[in-house]
């Protein structure tokens, strides 16, 4: 793009520099009978951390991003079929108060967050839910997962969902998320119609995508989702509707990389049909 004066500015001129996104996977931390090993959890997001901020240890990764005069807001996801697991949750709050943040002021929500006086005064926010494919915006993504900031959130649905990346403009949210937190363990690749799951619509992929870029990090789940997709139905069956709003939310509102050029990916851990 051009300014008044027919020149590139300086914003446009300058590249983004890359976003780093780490996948680890775990072969066992999901169970047959779907129940979370907690333990493991713990293990594969102290070994994200490490990865990602090169730190000596877990606790000074999250040190690191948290002080401890913050207020942090952990925002989840609590879709009844497919929830945020509570062993996540518990282990980004072990981390928060492992940066030195009293118990007093970390809270983890995601219904009610206009009214919740913790987060709207917060001053760090950590981002996690799992990544499902959605009827209004492709899937339900860590840019999607801001819309329960605002009193209406049909007021976003507009072309599918196109401009989410608009929430982390809000007061209450910009500039304040430290981690994202992508949760690939049981994903949904398929749905018809709002709302719907079907338990043969998931599978277990054992996988956490972790970075502080959330755009970087929904790419790579949204690639993750499109090849379960193809590995499944034999084709290239795009989404309906597609998930432009992580493109856009690059192109348009610059809030992060979605191009894979643009994102350093390191995969760690169990590599059996990564799908990327």
């Amino acid at each position: 793009a051009l300014s008044c004066a027919g020149e590139e500015t300086d914003a446009e001129a300058t590249p983004r520099p890359s976003s780093k996104v780490v996948l680890i996977r775990n072969e066992n931390v999901v169970g047959e009978d779907g129940t979370i090993d907690a333990s493991l959890i713990q293990q594969m997001l102290d070994e994200a951390v490490l990865t990602l901020f090169e730190e000596r240890s877990p606790a000074e990764c999250w040190q690191s991003i948290i002080q401890p005069e913050d207020v942090v807001g952990i925002k989840t996801n609590v879709w009844q079929n497919l929830p945020t697991p509570s062993a996540v949750n518990e282990t980004l709050k072990n981390g928060v108060l492992a940066a030195g943040v009293p118990e007093d002021n970390i809270a983890t929500a995601d219904r009610g967050l206009v009214n919740n006086e913790l987060f709207q005064n917060s001053t760090a926010l950590i981002n996690t839910r799992p990544m499902r494919t959605h009827a209004w915006s492709g899937v339900g993504s860590l840019i999607k997962n801001y819309i329960t900031f605002v009193p209406r959130p049909p007021d976003y649905h507009d072309d599918a969902c196109a401009n989410l990346a608009t929430l982390w403009e809000l007061p209450v949210t910009r500039g304040k998320t430290r981690l994202n937190v992508l949760v690939m363990l049981t994903p949904q690749f398929h749905n018809v119609g709002p709302h719907h799951f079907d338990a043969s619509y998931v599978w277990n992929y054992g996988g956490l995508v972790v970075s502080t870029d959330p755009v970087a990090a929904d790419s790579v789940g949204l690639r993750i989702i499109q090849n379960k997709r193809t590995q499944v139905f034999g084709e290239d069956r795009p989404l309906q509707p597609t998930a432009h709003h992580i493109a856009l939310a690059d192109t348009v509102h610059h809030l992060g990389n979605a191009d894979p050029n643009n994102i350093e990916l390191i995969s760690l851990g169990w590599d059996a049909d990564i799908l990327l």
